[in-house]
């Protein structure tokens, strides 16, 4: 294994370990032993930095389950790269603000563990070049954000939102693992590079199409596209820390990386081009409207958050139309590629900025209600300076990192109308207007997210909390990200060469991409459409007691979290309904269920398939084996007609014995030993239980009772057979017996070929054999200790009583 390998799964491995040391330790805050992680992991992954540059990748090969095509194989291009930088770097921040956020009495070690499970999920996924490991990766992030959402459990907006992450993202997941074994089927491999240098080949695939959209709904739920994002506005119930990861670096931009980790492949597709670019401008207008009219801060931020998503996504489409034109009019085209990554770690550095002062201003005055803030510049004058840094790069205003970003995002929407193929020149008029709308309220939600804290007449002694700066190491984080905000707008270049091209370049058609920001360009139309989004956006400002109102007064049936509530209130009513149909108790009727399903499915399958069978080899029938039938036979009917239960047990016993003694005949003597233990010690179980079973009820000895169990039993019992002799008579491959008594010395050294067998050749068949029975051990451990816990506590009533009285 590299020591690329162990830095993906070190945050994993130490996951495993941050919950011992917190037990071990009370007096030093146990996030002080977590930085270290993030911290040696960003370091690492910047000495890529001058491989990816040079346009050289890394492929790192780790042999797991080579047979199911399954390898921990790790790349690292400059995409990945820039992802891995995004999760280091910001985790970084994220730990070390969550040291001063988060109390020492909440369940740190808990915490911690959980953090650290998504940051190695994030890592898996944007450096896994094996398709099946990323998807095993991409649900082990929903599964950690569902741990870290509902990390205050006590809330029951905390469990709902979490809840509510896992149902989305979890189908999205299901949708993509669909769409990743039809691409794997298409392109011959599970290897994602190998995919990629096969795309000529998938693209002629008849399946090709339709792996698009199993991608594209696994994308889009993850990034909270349109109608996606319900989940994410809720996910804001989580500490702080979570949120600002969530959304500034993390959960949230997998589904972009994955968009552009695809683009090589499906960019050729009319549909991957407008529905990527429809979806995320539609949600760059949808969430930018929302934005406008919450309340909580942290909900402005999420719609934000939301908004700017959409705005990646629909650059990441214009981007695709490269693939359709050489030469310069395809570097028009790779520039929509260009905005989308530096706006990638534009809002990295804004929002995650933005979610920490939310954060500080929450701890400092106890609310998030923009209705109870305002005035606080003079009190909080540092998170003031921070949030005016990133809100205006947020809404793209100059001189920040935003502004840039914007800039090339509007140019690519206008010259993307121009292009003359798949009607782009002509419904994609309305490319440029959309994106314009969109920035509009962009601009507005972000300069009222300064106003409403910030200035105004707020009543500062009518808060929760006596208002009051932060300390240092709270706002440590986001004056780092508040610096890069400033910094990467007037050196743009630091990241040019760096770290833009080379991811650029990962996902273009073309290499040797340049990357050009400045702060003015001349009055070009995105400059003139940017005035344009300046004005309108102060009117409404001014204006937004009037309008803002139409917002408000949106029905409540024509929210998409309205018809979610309705279908989780529903689906469960329904779901218990059919349930209860079926599972009613009664383990015969279980059985009865199991058995006629396999009797109606073998014959149907009997029916429509041709077969044949073959009793040209079949042994001869001594006459001590239809003797042992004769007595099997006959006390399996002893069974069935007893009206003892003490009587039919010892018929189940006699049948067991004389199964045993046809696998002595066999020259099975160790199976019959085998057989010989288990039938002993069930009987003897039975007999002890015996005591407890219930007696007989009259529908239990009716006529109809027995015939239907007769009916079922005959029928199984034929299936079986049938299914055995078509197996016998139409081998295919020759028995894999030959390999194991040839190789049973060499391979496995051993001695017993059963032992052999169940221990080396079927080793994985015996460890899952071993976990169930382990679980099985579990579960009966619970429900005694359970039953022993409410004995306890009906005896503890029941002396209170007595004491009361």
């Amino acid at each position: 294994m590299s020591l690329l390998h162990i830095a993906a799964l070190l945050p994993l491995i130490f996951a495993l370990i941050i919950p011992f040391v917190y037990r071990l330790q009370k007096r030093i805050h146990i996030g002080w032993f977590v930085l270290p992680i993030p911290v040696v992991l960003f370091i690492y992954f910047l000495s890529y930095i001058s491989t990816t540059t040079s346009g050289q990748t890394v492929m790192q090969n780790a042999n797991w389950m080579p047979h199911f095509g399954m390898n921990f194989n790790l790349y690292v291009d400059g995409l990945g790269l820039l992802f891995s930088l995004l999760i280091t770097g910001v985790g970084s921040l994220i730990v070390l603000y969550s040291i001063s956020y988060l109390s020492r009495q909440e369940q740190l070690g808990n915490f911690y563990c959980y953090l650290l499970l998504f940051m190695g999920a994030m890592l898996g996924v944007v450096l896994s070049d094996n398709i099946i490991i990323l998807y095993l990766f991409w649900e082990l992030t929903s599964f950690s954000i569902f741990l870290l959402i509902s990390f205050w459990r006590d809330k029951q907006a905390s469990i709902y939102g979490a809840q509510k992450s896992m149902l989305v993202t979890v189908f999205g997941g299901l949708s993509l693992l669909g769409g990743l074994i039809l691409l794997s089927m298409a392109g011959g491999t599970t290897s994602l590079q190998e995919l990629i240098g096969n795309a000529s080949e998938i693209q002629m695939s008849p399946v090709f199409i339709l792996s698009m959209i199993f991608v594209l709904i696994g994308a889009m739920t993850k990034s909270a596209q349109f109608p996606f994002y319900v989940w994410l506005p809720d996910a804001m119930e989580a500490p702080t820390p979570v949120s600002a990861y969530l959304h500034s670096a993390t959960m949230v931009k997998a589904g972009l990386y994955l968009v552009a980790r695809m683009t090589p492949i499906y960019a050729v597709s009319q549909g991957w081009i407008w529905t990527v670019t429809a979806v995320g401008l539609i949600t760059l207008l949808w969430a930018s409207l929302n934005a406008t009219k919450q309340q909580d801060l942290k909900g402005i931020l999420a719609f934000s958050t939301v908004s700017q998503l959409g705005m990646i996504m629909s650059m990441l489409g214009i981007g695709a139309v490269s693939y359709h034109f050489e030469g310069a009019q395809s570097q028009l085209y790779v520039a929509a590629f260009t905005a989308a990554i530096f706006h990638l770690i534009n809002h990295a550095t804004f929002k995650g900025a933005l979610f920490m002062i939310t954060g500080v201003v929450d701890h400092s005055t106890g609310t998030r209600d923009v209705k109870k803030l305002g005035g606080l510049l003079t009190v909080m004058p540092i998170s003031f300076t921070i949030t005016i840094i990133t809100a205006l790069s947020m809404a793209g205003v100059p001189p920040f990192n935003g502004f840039l970003s914007k800039e090339k995002f509007l140019e690519s929407m206008i010259d993307v109308s121009h292009a003359g193929i798949y009607n782009l020149n002509t419904i994609g008029v309305l490319i440029p207007i959309i994106a314009i709308i969109g920035s509009i309220f962009t601009f507005v939600y972000s300069i009222r997210f300064i106003t409403q804290i910030f200035l105004g007449q707020g009543n500062v002694n009518a808060l929760p909390k006596k208002a009051h700066e932060a300390s240092f190491l709270l706002l440590i984080s986001p004056i780092i990200l508040s610096v890069l905000v400033i910094v990467f707008g007037f050196f743009p270049s630091l990241l040019t060469k760096s770290i833009i091209e080379p991811a650029v370049n990962s996902i273009s058609l073309h290499t040797g991409n340049t990357a050009e920001f400045h702060m003015f360009h001349g009055f070009t139309p995105a400059f003139i459409s940017t005035i344009i989004i300046y004005i309108i956006g102060i009117l409404l400002i001014l204006s937004i007691g009037y309008w803002v109102r139409l917002l408000k007064a949106q029905p409540r049936k024509l929210t998409f979290n309205y018809w979610y509530d309705k279908f989780g209130d529903y689906a469960p009513n329904y779901s218990s309904t059919f349930t209860n149909t079926y599972v009613t108790g009664f383990t015969r009727n279980n059985l009865v269920i199991i058995f006629t399903s396999l009797i109606v499915i073998t014959l149907v399958t009997l029916l429509v398939t041709p077969f044949s069978i073959d009793l040209n080899n079949v042994s001869e029938i001594r006459p001590f084996e239809l003797i042992i039938v004769v007595l099997i036979i006959t006390a399996t009917s002893m069974i069935v007609l007893a009206n003892s239960r003490l009587f039919s047990i010892i018929m189940a016993s006699a049948v067991g014995y004389s199964v045993a003694i046809f696998f002595i005949f066999f020259g099975a003597p160790d199976l019959a030993l085998t057989q010989f233990v288990v039938e002993s010690i069930s009987t003897a179980l039975f007999l002890l239980c015996f005591y407890h079973l219930p007696n007989l009820n009259r529908h239990q000895e009716s006529r109809s009772f027995k015939l239907v169990n007769v009916l079922i039993s005959i029928g199984a019992g034929a299936v079986v057979i049938v299914l055995g002799l078509i197996a016998y008579g139409n081998r295919h491959f020759e028995s894999i017996g030959a390999f194991y008594k040839a190789h049973v010395y060499d391979l496995a050294h051993g001695t017993n070929m059963v032992n052999v067998i169940l221990v080396d050749f079927r080793g994985t068949d015996t460890l899952f054999e071993s976990s169930v029975l382990g679980i099985a051990g579990l579960g009966v451990y619970t429900m005694i200790k359970l039953r022993t816990k409410n004995k306890a506590t009906e005896e503890g009533g029941k002396n209170v009583e007595q004491t009361e009285k």
